[in-house]
């Protein structure tokens, strides 16, 4: 008796999890059930748990890209969440993971859809301005020169067919995410920035942020880039002290830009030389995205459902 392979709309769908950390594992969380779910991971101490978790783990490295091979032809969608590698030398500018995974999906049938977590770094300084994601990218820094370069990569398989949708994400919280809210931080007494010098973030609920990775699989435009922050703007010292508020916690001390140069780490102080504010009506209305933590207000002390 013959059998047809049945039609490509009746298969089951198969979403490949690139970066399976909190975001990831939370996204897998509302896709279980709805497509078979994949994970890559190069540790193989995690299979049991991502096994546990409803994944099918591949283990497989990003950093050998000839560990990749297995990966071209397997997924009908992709969520990359996988952060570029710390690069020195001449080509620290370079997202060799991202440009190892393209190469292989592109060796046999690509994915209908890839989703890359990217971030609002790779605006830089915007001098409080209000923007949207046709602001051109001016990247400060090693690791934002690092996402700028995966986004380009992304955006080559995009003109190979693939549905490429890039999101831009801020500052990821959540009460039960490790080092998720600032509330370590409130109990070292770690000084912010005083109100002349201080300077404009944006937020993202971790459970918001992985609904939107999952609606971006399936919705938005191809080569599409969207904002995926909350409707919150505040200041950094306004958000912790908003913070210590919600947690009864003493406010921190307020301290000039000079001051905290000399007393803060270089990678938070990094963090305090760039201030924008994010427009986020695609993600409203494109992807169709209700945000149930809409500001970090009611976020901050709400755990996951």
């Amino acid at each position: 008796m013959l059998t047809h392979p049945r039609p490509a709309r009746f298969r089951r769908e198969r979403v490949l999890v690139v970066g399976c950390g909190d975001v990831g594992l939370r996204a897998a969380r509302a896709l279980r059930g709805r497509v078979r779910l994949l994970a890559l991971t190069s540790s193989p101490d995690r299979v049991a748990a991502l096994r546990q978790a409803g994944l099918t783990p591949i283990v497989a490295d990003l950093d050998r890209p000839e560990s990749l091979r297995r990966l071209s032809g397997l997924a009908t969608r992709v969520l990359h969440l996988a952060p570029p590698p710390r690069v020195e030398g001449a080509r620290w500018w370079r997202d060799a993971r991202t440009a190892a995974l393209v190469r292989a999906l592109r060796l046999r049938s690509l994915p209908g859809a890839l989703v890359y977590g990217s971030t609002t770094g790779v605006y830089g300084d915007c001098g409080g301005a209000r923007i949207d994601e046709t602001r051109a990218v001016h990247p400060d820094t090693p690791r934002a020169h690092r996402r700028v370069d995966a986004e380009r990569a992304v955006r080559w398989l995009g003109r190979a067919g693939v549905a490429v949708r890039i999101l831009r994400i801020p500052g990821i919280y959540a009460p039960d995410r490790e080092g998720g809210t600032p509330r370590g931080r409130l109990l070292k007494g770690t000084p912010v920035l005083r109100a002349e010098d201080d300077v404009y973030t944006s937020h993202i609920h971790a459970d918001d942020l992985a609904r939107a990775c999952v609606a971006a699989l399936w919705r938005g435009g191809p080569q599409r880039v969207f904002h995926v922050s909350d409707d919150t703007e505040l200041k950094i010292g306004d958000y912790i002290d908003l913070a210590a508020d919600l947690y009864g916690l003493p406010r921190p001390p307020r301290i000039a830009r000079d001051e905290a140069q000399a007393q803060l780490p270089l990678l938070q102080m990094s963090f305090m030389s760039e201030s924008r504010r994010l427009d986020n009506t695609r993600l409203k209305r494109e992807l169709r995205l209700r945000l149930r933590h809409p500001t970090v207000a009611t976020g901050l002390l709400q755990p996951a459902a």
